[in-house]
């Protein structure tokens, strides 16, 4: 059964990117009319209060494709900026598989699913 977050909307394009303990997603959706537009995800990992096991906090961002221009001049003089004034520099991160597998297993251990690309997170307006 299709629920009211879902009406209407198909997914056409993902992306993930594993970023140390965070993950972004990168979702390209339609709307009924056809119309595309961007959802980025942002998800941690974090332990529960009671201290038995892990949850997924999550944030999300709708981006329009009337706002894509706007947005994208934006975010990238924020980060020119930050390469530019940051006291210490701007190093890409990258991650070793080694990593990548140790996040995972974590994740296994602890009795979760740690395949991101089946997460749904259309549930947050909920």
């Amino acid at each position: 059964m299709e629920d009211k977050y879902n009406r209407g909307k198909s997914e056409r394009f993902s992306k993930s990117v594993r970023a140390g303990k965070r993950t972004y997603f990168f979702d390209v959706k339609s709307t009924k009319d056809d119309n595309l537009y961007i959802t980025v995800t942002e998800s941690k990992r974090r332990p529960k209060s009671d201290g038995n096991g892990f949850f997924y906090e999550k944030h999300k961002l709708f981006l329009y494709k009337e706002d894509f221009i706007k947005f994208t001049e934006g975010l990238n003089e924020v980060v020119e900026y930050v390469r530019k004034n940051n006291p210490t520099p701007v190093v890409e991160q990258t991650y070793s598989s080694a990593e990548v597998e140790e996040n995972s297993e974590d994740a296994s251990e602890n009795g979760e699913d740690s395949s991101y690309s089946d997460v749904d997170f259309d549930d947050l307006g909920k």
